[in-house]
């Protein structure tokens, strides 16, 4: 046989081949992985909705609101889909989106899907993909676009601690002016999972035998001033972002000394 290879497949009836082969339902449109994955997450349960409801929900001018709040935000319309970025990332392979995918769902208009996953809280903000993005798109910018944009909306994982204690330590440090973190620790767990504090009770009791860790909340003198001042900021007019400017050429990384 010339041509390529081919699939064989027992003789089974319909309904055991396609549950052996994951094979979609009869009729329904299965999409491209991601999408089948996205479905799944959000109930369908193994059982892909169709792509007409999935494209139901998505809004064209996501992407731009998402680039109006960074600088240089409107980059990630140019974005290559090479990957580079998710290659960089330290952190991708316990991210359940790559870096990469986020830009194409947000593109996409995927406000569901980007908002409520788990990789713009597990972004550890180090800028490895701004530095490799041959079209220099701000990608570490816009995961705390995300991230705002999440709080905004409450469409971040209810049990994953991250976004949980991000919100703690705001509010602690617009009231008192100052963060504890023992308090956002503890807060945090008691919202998402409770029996991490058992988890970690010992090595929290020797660090405050040690003097490492205290409950006592700190705060500034002058609270009432600091009030003033985060309503005036917030009263204020947001100030036009700088210009986008075009990429400009990387200079070429000299190559190491008796390196092949």
């Amino acid at each position: 046989m010339s041509g390529g290879a081919m699939l064989w497949v027992p003789d089974r009836s319909d309904d055991e081949t396609s549950r052996r082969m994951d094979v979609p339902d009869p009729g329904v449109d299965a999409g491209r992985p991601w999408e089948r994955r996205m479905m799944r997450r959000n109930g369908s349960r193994g059982k892909v909705k169709s792509q007409t409801e999935f494209e139901a929900r998505l809004d064209p001018g996501f992407a731009a609101e998402i680039a109006a709040e960074v600088p240089d935000g409107d980059r990630l319309l140019g974005c290559l889909q090479c990957g580079t970025c998710s290659g960089a990332c330290p952190l991708s392979m316990y991210m359940d989106l790559t870096p990469r995918r986020v830009i194409e769902l947000t593109r996409a208009g995927a406000r569901d899907e980007v908002l409520g996953s788990s990789t713009i809280w597990v972004c550890a903000s180090c800028y490895a993909c701004t530095v490799q993005c041959p079209k220099q798109i701000p990608i570490t910018e816009l995961m705390h676009a995300f991230r705002r944009r999440a709080f905004e909306a409450g469409a971040y994982p209810r049990r994953f601690t991250n976004p949980v204690m991000t919100r703690e330590l705001v509010a602690m440090a617009e009231e008192r002016g100052r963060s504890t973190e023992s308090w956002i620790a503890m807060k945090a767990y008691l919202r998402t999972d409770p029996l991490q504090l058992l988890k970690h009770a010992v090595v929290g009791l020797r660090l405050m035998l040690r003097g490492r860790m205290s409950f006592k909340r700190e705060s500034i003198r002058d609270r009432r001033q600091l009030a003033e001042l985060l309503r005036a900021l917030e009263a204020a007019p947001a100030a036009p972002g700088p210009a986008p400017s075009e990429p400009t050429a990387r200079e070429p990384v000299p190559a190491r000394e008796g390196a092949r």
